[in-house]
């Protein structure tokens, strides 16, 4: 199928690639612009962990409060350059990771960060619940495994579903804008508040409440 403009123009503005990008995603797949964008998102990440181990000082910290100041998050993500730094784009992921750690409230950037004797002590947890299931001892470990997994998911911000999309994890999330933008971005830290917090309270929805707040 021969490769016209106008396919070109769909598939950037589907993806954010280059004319040169896109027209040889589309000849590599006979101008199927579903697989085209398959094709440049493969690409980008095979790029983008080239791109992980170059050094990333420069970034922003960013400070995200919900309203009525209920939940406040400071964040610092750095990139290469400070003219990175500058564009909306790389604002916009600052931003938009911010709100997801005021709804999701990780305890840690990367499973690194978590404690070894913090993992211990989750793994005998996570080994008694199963034997008190009365699950056989030769598929304990692998429950454990799992259920290990799950407690990264849930607490370890790069592997937490992104908040605004679920089909696509934090790390996926950073991944697709390194091939976008072209530099390493990295998530360095962040710390997180809220109102009252170790406080006896009524339990709310904040995951909701910061969505609804942000699409106003």
């Amino acid at each position: 199928m021969a490769v016209t403009m106008e396919m070109i123009k769909e598939l950037r503005e589907r993806t954010g690639a280059g004319v040169l990008d896109c027209k040889k995603a589309l000849g590599e797949t006979n101008g199927d612009i579903d697989k085209a964008a398959e094709y440049l998102r493969e690409k980008g990440i095979a790029a983008a962990a080239k791109k992980s181990s170059r050094i990333a000082a420069e970034g922003l910290v960013h400070s995200y409060i919900h309203m009525g100041g209920r939940i406040g998050v400071l964040l610092e993500v750095n990139c290469e350059t400070d003219f990175v730094a500058k564009t909306d784009e790389f604002k916009e992921l600052v931003n938009n990771i911010a709100l997801h750690i005021a709804a999701m409230n990780p305890e840690y950037v990367s499973r690194e960060e978590v404690a070894p004797g913090s993992i211990e002590k989750e793994k005998e947890i996570l080994t008694a619940q199963a034997l008190n299931e009365g699950k056989p001892a030769n598929i304990v470990e692998k429950m454990v495994t799992g259920r290990l997994e799950k407690f990264y998911a849930e607490r370890v911000l790069l592997e937490q579903a992104y908040v605004k999309d679920d089909s696509m994890t934090i790390q996926e999330l950073v991944t697709e804008k390194i091939a976008k933008i072209g530099e390493n971005i990295k998530i360095r830290r962040f710390v997180r508040y809220e109102l009252g917090e170790g406080l006896e309270k009524k339990q709310d929805n904040f995951v909701e409440e910061v969505l609804s707040y942000k699409q106003q």
